[in-house]
């Protein structure tokens, strides 16, 4: 099953307009075993970036980190979309250009095992309850867009990993999704407004088109099963950034199973200098 990454900087730009991109050590060790181990057990893995990104990459030889290639495709998003408020809006052009079927899944996101997709047209890590404050009512987005035939109650699903088997549903989600984040252009809030576009809609379009949306796992599994099958740091990322020492135990882990694993990446990632110390 082919798989990709995406990396979209624009948001880091918005953020940081004075600096230059670069990529926390953890995230390139998450993304460099979210990789190999997807080829290892399941496929082809793609990179769709921005020239920004792919020159990062580039630079640190990471480029064949990715069997299926880089593809430079997110340079020309509309500018009307907000990178600040919309911080994943890379991933829903890159599952756009993607051909289908295919696997979306988050550079902080590893797969250890081999997935198995019979009888499946649409398939998310896990769903989500709607918690208020995350999963608001339609009366908190400042937008003109047509929220008529979508399902308040349905959860929401989380798109870390996610599969896509169906070319005409998933033209369907994106190109609503895009048209949703086009609309928004008084959004004020970046966690809302993103997990709206991105995880609710895509399970409120499922149900409005009769799509089943299967699930690979649940978030009490994630928590429970000891990551043997799964592992996202999405949560544990702010841990880190606050306390170096998490930081570096986790880092030294990741570089400890990449070269037991993948020995052939070691000399390459001993050489990235925010990589070095745990190689």
């Amino acid at each position: 099953m082919k798989a990709f990454h995406s990396c979209w900087t624009a948001p880091f730009k918005a953020r940081n307009p004075n600096a230059q991109f670069n990529i926390p050590p953890f995230e390139i060790l998450t993304t460099v075993l979210s990789a190999l181990f997807w080829q290892k057990n399941n496929g082809g893995i793609a990179m769709i970036c921005d020239e920004t990104a792919y020159n990062f990459y580039k630079t640190n030889n990471l480029v064949s980190l990715w069997n299926d290639g880089i593809r430079v495709l997110l340079d020309d998003i509309p500018k009307e979309i907000n990178p600040h408020i919309f911080w994943a809006t890379g991933k829903l052009f890159a599952l756009k250009s993607m051909e289908k079927p295919c696997v979306m899944m988050d550079t902080d996101f590893i797969v250890w095992e081999k997935l198995f997709f019979d009888n499946i047209k649409l398939a998310a890590i896990h769903s989500e309850e709607l918690i208020p404050e995350t999963y608001p009512s339609k009366e908190s987005f400042y937008s003109d867009f047509d929220f008529s035939g979508l399902d308040w109650t349905v959860p929401a699903a989380n798109t870390a990993l996610s599969f896509f088997g169906d070319k005409d549903f998933t033209d369907y989600y994106t190109n609503t999704a895009i048209d949703f984040m086009l609309s928004c252009q008084n959004a004020d809030n970046p966690l809302i407004y993103m997990v709206f576009a991105e995880q609710r809609l895509l399970a409120m379009l499922a149900k409005q088109k009769h799509i089943k949306l299967d699930y690979f796992s649940s978030l009490q599994e994630l928590f429970t099963s000891g990551q043997t099958r799964f592992t996202h740091t999405w949560g544990f990322k702010q841990q880190m950034q606050q306390n170096p020492n998490i930081m570096h135990a986790f880092c030294k882990k990741c570089a400890d199973r990449i070269s037991k694993e993948f020995p052939e990446w070691t000399g390459i990632l001993s050489n990235i200098d925010c990589l070095s110390p745990y190689f």
